[in-house]
């Protein structure tokens, strides 16, 4: 089935609660928004060469920036075009924030803890030679997705995604993301700072990701920062494609490794439609 032109903006969407984009606000009027207080933010670049987080204004110290792996030009000009042409040709799905999302993988009820697999039938066949060549990476050699999000992100609709963690129950040590179609900016956040090295106050530090290129993140980037993309970072159409593992509790020797094993199989028949 075609999907609608998702570039026109639409004139719905799905936010829900506290979340908001552009088309709500412009319909409904821009509501309760957080409390305007003003708090003291510390600022930093992360350096994909030294690995280090640079404060903007050199007031502070820079710091080791630990668990992001930065792999550009990832894929060519001519496999974006591809895989942008395939997902087109599937239904994109509103959803909060000004998003739309094609999702592969199993129906999951995080607060039950509950994982259902009618329905899912695999990641898309392009991306079995995406985890080929993410293999190649010794960091990722031993890296099966079991799930793919892709998410389409529109200034027009001031599409963004709030700082947050994602699941570690069913989902692994490793968040690999695919950027495509334009630059941006993923802003990773902790709210306690790191007093450690005087830093009191919340930290931002900007993780610059180039078109068509791959991000990891683990270890702490993937466990105690959060990590957003925010509404004026993204400055024209941007889709990223982000793969989920397992988390040990559904591998050998976990108390769901069968089920895990189920999981894995239907994934990597790469067979699959969004869901």
């Amino acid at each position: 089935m075609m999907a609608p032109d998702s570039r026109d903006g639409g004139a719905s969407c799905a936010c829900k609660g506290i979340r908001r984009c552009l088309v709500c606000e412009q319909l409904k009027g821009k509501g309760q928004s957080e409390a305007n207080v003003a708090k003291t933010v510390h600022h930093f670049l992360y350096h994909p060469e030294t690995r280090l987080a640079v404060c903007k204004d050199a007031t502070a110290a820079s710091f080791l920036f630990p668990g992001v792996f930065l792999w550009e030009n990832f894929i060519s000009e001519d496999e974006e075009e591809e895989l942008i042409s395939s997902m087109d040709q599937d239904v994109w799905t509103e959803s909060q924030s000004g998003r739309r999302k094609q999702d592969f993988g199993p129906k999951v009820n995080f607060k039950k803890k509950k994982v259902r697999l009618a329905g899912f039938s695999g990641l898309p066949a392009l991306s079995q030679k995406l985890m080929l060549r993410m293999q190649q990476e010794p960091s990722l050699a031993d890296f099966k997705p079991v799930e793919q999000c892709n998410l389409d992100y529109h200034p027009q609709r001031g599409s963004a995604i709030d700082p947050h963690l994602d699941d570690s129950w069913l989902w692994g040590e490793r968040l690999v993301t695919i950027n495509m179609l334009s630059d941006t900016t993923l802003t990773m956040s902790l709210e306690q700072g790191l007093p450690e090295l005087g830093l009191a106050e919340e930290i931002h530090t900007a993780v610059q990701l180039p078109r068509r290129s791959l991000v990891v993140l683990y270890g702490e980037a993937r466990h105690r920062w959060k990590h957003a993309i925010h509404r004026e970072d993204v400055h024209r159409r941007r889709v990223c494609s982000t793969y989920r593992e397992l988390s040990a509790e559904f591998l050998p020797g976990g108390q769901q490794a069968e089920l895990g094993a189920q999981l894995l199989n239907i994934a990597l028949s790469f067979q699959g439609t969004p869901i």
